[in-house]
């Protein structure tokens, strides 16, 4: 015989549920919805909604189908929508590693917000750069049927794009590739000639190094179109004003380390220039600190201008001056291009000259 503890509680099984109790979702307010409480056809209410030019229906019409939808919490239906219209108001960003890097990050914000504002979902995708991921990528943001897609690289280059169907837009965003000629990217020739002028107007002319470049040593090497186009602008500007570089230090790879390195082996040398011009400010940070262990001064005994604006920037003392990447605007440009109905063609964004301490006038401005 088994005996309970009577110590031991048993629990007791739930009651049922009684179904009349169950709180199901809401339905879906449908357009015919808001045509019955505004007193009107769906069709009248279809057209106002959508928009319609000379839908020849007066404004108090118009009034109370708004009024209607606002009130019932009316959504389109976009999957419908986007069979009829063979639009889906959805756009997909594959990128390398925009996303996820801080450097780049304002081409997808001003993408997110130029999307918004045109009433656009954007579906973000990274791939980090692997051919195989960037396939997939593709085939997700097709099986979504969206309008149009934009390719972005964190750092100006010629993409390669895997195969997709060939009436599908494209966009490239701060990237070139021969098949897809709607480009958006950042006027590199206009800014390399900024920074060369803008040491020129503050008296500095053959006392000027180039760090990270050198044309005889990288002679026959291949640099990204968009690099090339800002040496082009710096080397034209300074033989238009009839100078050269006192100096030209070759760095592959862009980075602080190579900035110190390269600033460290410049001092050494029996003539100290009076102006730095780095080709990008991750050289420039290093710069700062070849300088400062050899007690010069910013802008004081040396000035330094870089170019891509990077957060950093802002925050070293004194601040950097440098030729800004126009990330946002770009971003903003691609979706204008992708959901308007230009020409293919390709766009250079203007690059601003952010002016802060690290450049100081040398002597009486050069003509």
């Amino acid at each position: 015989m088994y005996l309970q503890d009577p110590q031991l509680s048993i629990p007791k099984r739930p009651n049922p549920i009684d179904p009349r109790e169950v709180s199901m979702p809401p339905r879906r307010v449908t357009l015919a919805d808001v045509a019955k409480k505004a007193g009107l056809s769906s069709t009248a209410a279809s057209m106002i909604l959508n928009g319609r030019p000379d839908t020849r229906l007066s404004k108090a019409a118009h009034d109370k189908v708004h009024a209607a939808a606002a009130e019932l919490g009316y959504r389109p239906n976009l999957a419908a929508r986007g069979l009829r219209t063979d639009k889906t108001q959805t756009i997909g960003f594959i990128s390398d590693l925009v996303a996820t890097t801080r450097f780049a990050s304002g081409l997808i914000r001003g993408a997110l917000q130029a999307s918004e504002e045109a009433g656009n979902v954007m579906l973000v995708i990274e791939t980090g750069g692997d051919p195989r991921r960037e396939q997939k990528a593709i085939d997700a943001v097709l099986d979504r049927q969206v309008d149009g897609i934009i390719f972005a690289t964190m750092r100006a280059r010629e993409l390669f794009v895997p195969a997709f169907p060939p009436a599908t837009k494209v966009v490239m965003l701060n990237a070139t590739n021969p098949h897809h000629l709607q480009t958006v990217l950042p006027d590199e020739f206009a800014g390399g000639r900024a920074a060369a002028r803008y040491l020129l107007d503050h008296g500095f002319s053959s006392d000027i190094a180039l760090i990270g470049h050198n044309a005889e040593t990288e002679q026959g090497y291949f640099r990204s179109s968009t690099v090339e186009q800002r040496i082009h602008g710096i080397r034209s500007t300074m033989e238009a004003a009839g100078h050269t570089f006192m100096a030209e230090l070759s760095a592959w790879d862009w980075e602080p380390q190579h900035g110190y390195t390269l600033t460290r082996s410049l001092l050494s040398g029996r003539t100290r220039p009076r102006a730095l011009l780095c080709m990008n400010d991750r050289l420039a940070f290093g710069a700062y600190q070849a300088l400062n262990e050899a007690g010069l001064r910013v802008p004081d005994d040396v000035s330094i201008i870089g170019f891509d604006n990077d957060e950093l920037a802002e925050y070293l003392r004194p601040g950097l001056t440098t030729v800004a990447l126009p990330h946002e605007q770009m971003g903003r440009r691609a979706v204008d291009l992708l959901i308007g109905d230009s020409d293919p063609v390709q766009e250079f964004i203007s690059m601003p000259l952010i002016e802060r301490a690290s450049v100081k006038t040398a002597s009486t401005p050069h003509p």
